[in-house]
């Protein structure tokens, strides 16, 4: 006859409200154990360093207090963002300033000097040849050798480039006296540089060794004493292109690493006059993109053809030689490159007229940009005049001329610094990235008390938040277990014959039972809670 043990487990009950509170989220006893839950808003609210919000999401209904401190916590965010929002278009606007210093320095390097007559041609060094081929550029009838008017006269090809060195104003016969710094001068230290307006001389253009000035003032610059040679001014027979009504020298002064630009850039000095020209260097400074449209220069790029380093003037002359070249097959004279030089007919018939639209439309069709690094040189010019009578007289007999002749001819001019130093003239960020993060980083602690860390903490948050999230979606996608019916179980003595029911079920994880082995007793059918813990277990 079989025997059945009767054996009562009873488990003590949780807390009716703590059940309600994690039920669904533990499925059994035989499960891992869940991670620990994320926090939620009210705890992170207590324990975040953003100020306010602590008040908002406290414990209990929102009231009247709760609600002022939202619409503080709001308020005082929208100041925020919207500061934030000026600063970071404020920064986009790349702004800059502009910052003016003044240096003094024992020496300074005494600029480039170049001076040009501004009659072309000598009309005495013009040969019939010269003439009949300018013919068109100065105005002047072709004629053969007796006077006569030119019919069948045959010439050979001219060549403009001699036709230019040979018949411009030479420096020997125009420089009467030359001082620098107290030193004597001579032609010799003038090279030739061709220009506009023909053959043109510069003092101090090598920019390997440059001269320099140890002392301010006149007397401790470059002087010179020119005759403008009046006399070889060509006639005028009827106006052209290179017609010129007036009588003196143009001036330019600039640095040994650019070319003269003389025809725009210089300044015309009268002759009957002593010409005083204070100079002040200027070194300026400039950003480029995207705080300014400076050129930038980069180590081992390629520079302008014909030129050392790049400049402005270098720039235009060498967009007016493509110019040239594009539309006449041939470059001018004071151009540089290889190109074959164009001749008298091709300088009126194209040159002129493609190197006029080319000035015109240089802002169109050449792009020339300020180079980040430039000097240039501020000028104050005065002038007296000479000679006077006594002078007059002396400087006839010196240089075996008539005393209107000196009064017509004769000028002096005198360059030089007002004082050894400069003026720095510099472009500067007004707003760079170091003074948008502190602008923001000031209105954030200012307006929300927050910082770095605190835009951490919400980022932390929002992590926990969405790991909790995912993890609860894969728990449920499982399959789920099955439960224990019941809370009383029986057991067959066939199935107990070499062990205790108290060692049998001890050895069972706590709260897992096989239901096989226990049948439920019908007459204590009583269900408990499967997550409770054993109070009392009795065989």
């Amino acid at each position: 006859m079989p025997i059945e043990i009767v054996c009562k487990i009873k488990f003590a009950e949780e807390d009716e409200k703590q059940k309600e509170k994690e039920e669904g989220d533990k499925e059994s006893l035989i499960e891992e154990p869940a991670r620990p839950r994320s926090r939620d808003l009210a705890t992170f609210a207590s324990t975040s360093t953003l100020h306010g919000l602590g008040h908002i999401c406290g414990s209990g209904q929102l009231g009247v207090r709760q609600t002022l401190w939202a619409f503080a916590f709001l308020a005082s965010l929208a100041f925020f963002l919207y500061q934030a929002a000026k600063s970071a278009l404020l920064y986009l606007e790349h702004p800059h300033v502009v910052a003016l210093d003044e240096e003094a320095i024992r020496e300074m390097v005494f600029p480039a000097i170049t001076i040009c007559n501004i009659n072309r041609y000598r009309h005495s060094a013009l040969t019939d040849a010269d003439i009949f081929h300018l013919a068109n550029m100065t105005g002047l009838p072709p004629k053969d050798r007796d006077g006569h008017k030119a019919t069948d006269l045959l010439y050979p090809d001219p060549d403009m480039a001699d036709i230019v060195n040979r018949t411009g104003h030479q420096l020997d016969d125009m420089l009467k006296s030359c001082n620098f710094s107290g030193e004597n001068c001579s032609s010799r230290d003038f090279t030739v540089v061709y220009t506009r307006y023909g053959k043109c001389y510069t003092f101090n253009g090598d920019r390997r060794n440059p001269r320099v000035t140890r002392q301010g003032g006149m007397g401790n610059g470059l002087e010179i004493m020119l005759d403008i040679q009046q006399e070889e001014y060509l006639p005028i027979w009827r106006e052209t292109n290179e017609t010129s009504f007036e009588a003196g020298i143009r001036v330019q002064i600039h640095s040994q690493d650019e070319p003269p630009y003389i025809h725009q850039l210089g300044f015309g000095v009268s002759p009957g006059f002593q010409t005083f020209v204070s100079c002040q260097e200027q070194r300026l400074t400039y950003l480029p993109q995207p705080w300014g449209n400076c050129r930038a220069s980069v180590q081992g790029e390629q520079t302008l053809p014909g030129y050392d380093t790049y400049s402005i003037a270098a720039c235009r002359l060498q967009c007016e030689k493509e110019a040239v070249v594009r539309s006449c097959h041939c470059r001018m004279v004071h151009m540089p490159g290889n190109e074959s030089i164009c001749s008298p007919n091709v300088y009126i018939e194209c040159a002129d007229h493609t190197l006029d639209a080319a000035v015109e439309d240089s802002q169109e069709r050449c792009s020339c940009p300020t180079p980040c690094n430039l000097t240039r040189y501020g000028k104050e010019i005065s002038m007296v005049r000479i000679p006077n009578k006594g002078s007059a007289r002396y400087l006839a007999r010196k240089y075996n001329k008539n005393e209107t002749y000196i009064r017509e001819n004769f000028l002096v001019l005198d360059i030089f610094f007002e004082a050894l130093n400069y003026e720095a003239i510099e472009q500067k960020k007004a707003y760079d990235l170091a003074g948008l993060l502190g602008d923001i980083g000031g209105q954030m602690g200012l307006f929300i008390g927050a910082s770095i860390l605190t835009i951490l903490e919400i980022l932390d948050y929002i992590y926990e938040v969405i790991r909790d999230r995912v993890s609860r979606i894969l728990r449920r996608s499982k399959p789920p277990l099955k439960k224990p019916s019941g809370s009383i179980a029986t057991l067959g003595l066939e199935e107990l014959k070499d062990q205790s029911p108290c060692e049998t079920l001890g050895r069972h994880v706590e709260g897992a039972y096989n239901s096989g082995i226990l049948p439920n007793h019908h007459h204590h059918r009583h269900h408990y809670p499967h997550q409770g813990v054993f109070e009392d277990f009795a065989c």
